[in-house]
């Protein structure tokens, strides 16, 4: 809730000429932790873009509000120190055309084995690489940190004697034989020590290599596309660690809530389908592994506010979190969810019949979770805190209220997987919450309401199946 004493900059008072100016010159007077509040008449999105650019990674952005007549956006400065100080940067924009090619290469030259250097450029500096190549072979690794479409950030290292970057691990395979090239590729893969790669160069997608790899010897390896064409793809095969296996969506997202956002995109369910593994989770949908794979490898390098450690917590304080955020989320938007889903329902029924399938949906939403909610508050919360206590103080297992503690978790995960089962197929009713032409102001924001309870839910599903219950699982199971 805003304050009078609010940091607010309303950017609708003014002039067109002085808005950039004034939002950039209040940002610049922010201290680390202090926000701004915009106020705008449209969706300041293309800011957003812009200050990951000229701020990557020391601006947090959260939508207040989001239309339809007015957005609110909460900017905040996470930290004063900009990510790339230190680092050995050349801006090649910043370069008279007559200096731009001596220069760079005399910054390469000086580059000791192991060190980069990073360019920004306004475009593709690709040509840049097939030249390196050209005079150097592989003498350097080529890394796209940013690609367009109006900034480019390249890392140029220079290769240590006996790294994945040599030519020792490196197979054209542009150079074998039609009938050498996949048992050339098998070979040299099995030839690998675990942990390392074996680079592929090829003239076009060698995506079939990847099929005929994971269906004769399984998620024993990873993909990585580090160029894909139009003229070259070259693609790193690194074996994995024996034992290591394929992480199922679960583990990913427990490691990097960030990598939620690409499973979202890809209407890939990690809470109550988390114990799939990628390959399982894609070819039920249908998807390209190696695509999605690649987002989420890319998700790494996206300069973003610090996910919250979740898997860190003490379990009795993730209890109390998920009650203090998640449960009250629910107590908040659900009953004003279910009156616009009603509401909505009645004056657009007629021409959208579906809307009639979405209220009755929010209904039996609302009623599970306000079944489900009283019976982790009041029973499993308040268990999972006093088997921490009991552990913290070298007391015996206390007794449980529920009975069999396994068969209470189970039950409750059973209630997950009923409510996001109903979640989805709102999602699927209103096609990704696609608005139609008539959409009037309380259709607009029963369908941001619904989007929004669909991201919450899952992270809050996440929370308890995929960390909170089998960590109180595994506590309990150490009593005996």
């Amino acid at each position: 809730m805003e304050t009078a004493t609010a940091n607010i900059l309303d950017a609708t008072l003014l002039a067109p000429a002085e808005k950039h100016s004034a939002i950039f010159a209040r940002i610049a007077e922010l201290h680390e932790g202090e926000s701004l509040i915009l106020h705008n008449d449209h969706d300041p999105a293309p800011l957003r873009h812009q200050l990951g650019h000229t701020h990557p990674g020391v601006i947090g952005w959260e939508y207040l509000e989001k239309g339809p007549r007015r957005w609110r956006v909460k900017i905040t400065r996470t930290a004063l120190r900009h990510p790339e100080s230190g680092l050995n940067i050349l801006d090649v924009t910043k370069l008279a055309p007559s200096v731009k090619h001596s220069t760079i290469f005399d910054r390469i030259a000086k580059l000791q084995g192991g060190e980069s250097l990073i360019l920004h450029n306004d475009h593709d500096p690709k040509p840049l690489r097939y030249q390196l190549e050209a005079e150097h072979g592989f003498a350097y690794g080529w890394a796209y940190l940013e690609e367009g479409p109006e900034w480019w950030k390249a890392k140029i290292t220079r290769n240590i004697a006996g790294n994945a970057g040599d030519e020792g691990n490196i197979l054209d395979v542009t150079r074998l034989a039609p009938r050498e090239k996949h048992p050339t590729v098998f070979s040299r893969y099995h030839a690998l020590k675990e942990g390392e790669s074996l680079t592929l160069h090829n003239d076009h997608d060698p995506k079939p290599l990847f099929y005929q790899m994971q269906g004769e010897m399984g998620d024993v390896f990873t993909w990585e596309y580090l160029e894909q064409g139009p003229q070259r793809w070259h693609v790193r095969i690194t074996k994995r660690p024996t034992g290591a296996g394929a992480e199922t969506l679960a583990e990913i997202v427990t490691k990097d809530m960030r990598k939620a956002e690409v499973f979202k995109k890809y209407g890939l369910d990690f809470c109550c389908n988390g114990h799939l593994t990628m390959r399982e989770a894609c070819a039920a949908k249908g998807l390209d592994v190696t695509r999605v794979e690649q987002e989420l490898r890319e998700a790494d390098k996206v300069q973003t506010s610090t996910a919250l450690p979740y898997n860190e917590w003490n379990i009795d304080f993730l209890a109390d979190f998920i009650v203090n955020t998640h449960h009250a989320f629910l107590r908040k938007n659900l009953p004003e969810i279910a009156k616009y889903a009603a509401k909505v329902a009645q004056v657009h029924g007629i021409n959208h019949p579906e809307l009639h399938r979405v209220h009755q949906l929010v209904q039996e939403v609302s009623a599970e979770f306000n079944a489900h909610l009283p019976e982790e508050e009041r029973n499993m919360f308040p268990y999972i805190k006093q088997l921490v206590a009991a552990r913290n103080a070298g007391q015996a297992l206390p007794a449980s209220p529920m009975g069999r503690f396994k068969d209470s978790l189970d039950a409750l995960v059973k209630e997950h997987v009923s409510v996001g089962g109903k979640l989805d197929a709102i999602n699927d009713i209103t096609e990704g919450y696609r608005l139609p032409g008539d959409a009037c102001a309380s259709y607009t924001l029963l369908f941001r309401l619904l989007h929004e309870l669909e991201d919450d839910t899952h992270v809050h599903i996440h929370l308890e199946n995929n960390i909170l219950f089998p960590k109180a699982a595994e506590l309990e199971r150490a009593f005996n």
